[in-house]
């Protein structure tokens, strides 16, 4: 048998427009997710379930001298007592506050297995024991002497703090991370020696500036270490306004190797960076061969981090190797500062590092005059307590009789003695041996002892001056616990800034010697090595030697033609191996009319002559003639039938050119104007003859060419040096008849 349903009257429905009443609940869930779930109170630094969590394992008696209990006991009245959600998330926050990795200053000590840097997964709740650790008992001091506001639990059947009283700075010394409706916040953590030198130098100097405070605290230091490379300006700046980033990398040194080798040791990756899918990473990039310069990397880890990374040769640099690295993985990332908090008045905003100490220190004072009022409040109490046991001792026998023979003793008593209710029922508490002489000296020695102290505290709350003694006292006892020894040491280095690095494109090749030939018919090829006998390297048919080059694969080749063009080839890219390479005109655009002219390792900061068969040239920059497209790049400008003829380095002072008339012109090399591109100025005067050769030396050594099998050098030059457009004279005896140079 089914019951009715339930009619609805008038009274209970209410005219809503939808757009508010969805308005209205998603503000309310919005508040909700933003005050109780993501973002930390300035003052502790904690989230609610933080609080709860710690909070539960002290009510347990999980002190950090005390023996631990399973994980699953402490997990269990978490979510029974102040945290009805699971239990899952619960232990996840109970297993992040234990590791190491993840806290600076863990607030958790936990045994067993609570997960690793690789991100794999604490053991279950059952096999864990947790307790607290002496930095979580620090922000639980105090708790028990009316520092902090209570609350209700969700079931209304017990109490939970609304914040911890929080001696330690938890709040940036262990950063907190959350996400909520419509705001994040992001803190990374810091070093608490440095938070306390800032503190203590805020609370004497409250005008102090954020360039005050930041040369206490340079930057965040994070647990796992590693290199901070943002610049100073950036780290002021998001100081200065609560946003920002900080630029993180992994700590690396060169491991030198027997024969020069060298290998690269990774000792400490950026915070929150999972080791095991960063060198997956690598290993993906290495694979996909986008990291040319590295050739193998390997996982040596123990409890400590240790990644080798194995370069190609021993001649890659492995400053530009790194920052390869840098680039493409997370061996560099960007930590962001996001400070928005709940401030003292449980009110969400973005807070500057200034206003975040000064909050910390705000909440110091409140807890300490709330800890020393309830300080004199308990003296109070006590000595209210012995002034009416002193009474026994003045008025014994009278005391006695009343409560031997009275009807009412405490009524009495009160009467008699005017006494307060409190103390009557203290008098009739007593038992008769503390009636003794001796007792009643212990009674009025702790009365003048606690008189004394209520005079000191109340002295405390009477005088700021006093308060921030109390205060710097705190932070002194704060930083030596805690900022000395091991765990305080600064583990992520204050670095520099690095220079914005482009990783040129040479330094993606392995660096090699190499030979380069380039053919009669303009077949080209490298083999490895610099060879210096020539004679067993085999051409086509028909083919024969035209260029040697020596030069290493990460150079770049100029390659002159007769249309008066450069050409820019790269070494690496060159065909390799046996065989006669392959045809130049498929790596250029070289046309069917142009022959190459000269070939040369382009060398940037050089210059060059270059010249055309008519006789006319110009000194051109290298720098200037790199080409970036295949089809090359203009310089010489030549018409008709005149071609390019020449390119050589400009490197001496007195240009020596022939023509096909045997005809030999020297004169000085300022000369030749420097152009950009053109045809130049004439260098020698033909007529019907063309420029065979040309030359730049240094007049003081003399001019070298080639004769027979030997070189000859030719010092006494008055018969040919002139000025730049003359005919020329004969050469010397001995002078090639090709009319070339040579050598």
């Amino acid at each position: 048998m089914g019951y009715p349903a339930p009619t609805m009257t008038e009274t209970n429905i209410l005219p809503v427009a939808l757009v508010d009443a969805l308005g209205e609940r998603y503000l309310s869930y919005a508040l909700s997710t933003i005050m109780a779930r993501s973002l930390p109170d300035v003052r502790d630094g904690l989230k609610p379930v933080h609080r709860r969590l710690l909070y539960a394992m002290r009510e347990l008696g999980l002190g950090a001298g005390r023996a631990p209990k399973k994980s699953a006991r402490v997990v269990g009245d978490v979510i029974g007592k102040f945290h009805p959600h699971g239990d899952v998330a619960v232990y996840d926050t109970l297993v992040r506050l234990a590791q190491e990795f993840a806290q600076r200053y863990p607030l958790v000590d936990g045994q067993g297995n609570f997960g690793n840097v690789d991100g794999d997964s604490a053991a279950a709740m059952r096999y864990t024991e947790a307790r607290l650790t002496a930095v979580a008992e620090a922000l639980l001091a105090g708790i028990d002497q009316d520092a902090v506001d209570f609350r209700p639990t969700y079931d209304d059947e017990g109490e939970e703090p609304v914040v911890l009283p929080a001696r330690f700075p938890n709040l940036l010394a262990n950063g907190a991370q959350g996400i909520a409706v419509g705001m994040a916040t992001s803190i990374p953590p810091h070093n608490v020696g440095e938070l306390c030198d800032a503190l203590a130098h805020l609370l004497a100097h409250p005008d102090a500036t954020t360039e005050d405070l930041t040369g206490f605290i340079p930057g965040p230091d994070f647990p796992g270490g590693g290199v901070l490379v943002e610049p100073r300006e950036s780290v002021l700046e998001a100081y200065r306004t609560g946003r920002g980033g900080f630029r993180l990398r992994a700590r690396w040194t060169k491991d030198p190797l027997p024969q020069g080798q060298y290998q690269i040791l990774v000792s400490e990756i950026p915070y929150q960076v999972r080791k095991s899918q960063l060198v997956e990473k690598i290993a993906d990039l290495l694979n996909a061969k986008k990291l040319p310069l590295l050739a193998d990397i390997r996982d040596e880890s123990a409890e400590d981090v240790r990644i080798v990374l194995e370069p190609k040769s021993r001649n890659v640099d492995p400053a530009v190797l790194m920052e390869q690295l840098f680039k493409l993985t997370d061996l560099e990332v960007r930590f962001g500062l996001n400070m928005n908090v709940l401030d003292g008045g449980r009110v969400p905003r973005v807070m500057p590092l200034k206003d975040v100490l000064q909050a910390f220190l705000d909440h110091r004072l409140e807890v300490l005059l709330r800890t020393t009022r309830h300080r004199i409040g308990k003296i109070d109490h006590r000595l209210e307590v012995l002034r009416g046991l002193l009474v026994v001792y003045l008025n014994v026998d009278e005391v006695l009789r009343i409560i031997r023979f009275a009807d009412e003793p405490k009524a009495e008593l009160i009467r008699r003695f005017e006494l307060t209710e409190m103390q009557a029922d203290a008098i009739l508490n007593m038992r008769l041996r503390a009636l003794h002489k001796l007792e009643e000296i212990a009674l009025r020695k702790e009365a003048d002892a606690l008189t004394d102290a209520r005079a000191g505290l109340q002295a405390l709350l009477d005088d700021p001056k006093r308060q921030r003694r109390a205060i710097g006292t705190e932070l002194k006892d704060i930083r030596k616990a805690f900022g000395d020894g091991p765990l305080g040491r600064r583990r992520t280095e204050i670095g520099t800034a690095p220079a914005t690095v482009d990783v040129p494109v040479e330094a993606m090749v392995e660096r090699e010697p190499i030979t380069v030939f380039l053919s009669a018919k303009g077949w080209i090829r490298a083999v490895r090595g610099h060879q210096a006998d020539t004679s067993d390297v085999k051409y086509k048919e028909g083919d024969r030697e035209r260029f040697v080059v020596h030069a290493e694969t990460t150079d770049k080749l100029l390659l002159f033609a007769t249309n008066g063009r450069f050409y820019t080839l790269s070494a690496d890219r060159l065909p390799r191996g046996r065989g006669f390479g392959e045809p130049v005109r498929l790596m250029v655009e070289l046309g069917n009319d142009a022959d190459v002219v000269a070939l040369r390792r382009h060398d940037p900061p050089g210059k060059l002559l270059v010249a055309a068969a008519d006789g006319r040239g110009f000194v051109v920059a290298e720098g200037e003639v790199a080409a970036q497209t295949r089809a090359g790049k203009q310089v010489l400008n030549v018409s008709g039938d005149v071609e390019a003829a020449a390119c050589v380095p400009a490197a001496g002072d007195t240009v020596a050119v022939i023509g096909t008339n045997r005809k030999l012109l020297c004169f000085p090399l300022s000369e030749v104007p420097e152009m950009a591109r053109g045809r130049g100025v004439i260098l020698q005067k033909y007529k019907d003859a063309t420029l065979a050769d040309i030359k730049v030396f240094t007049a003081a050594d003399g001019l070298t060419f080639a004769s027979g099998e030997r070189t000859r050098t030719e010092t006494k030059l008055d018969d040919w040096l002139g000025t730049r457009g003359q005919v020329g004279r004969q050469p010397p005896r001995g002078f090639p008849k090709p009319n070339r140079f040579g050598g």
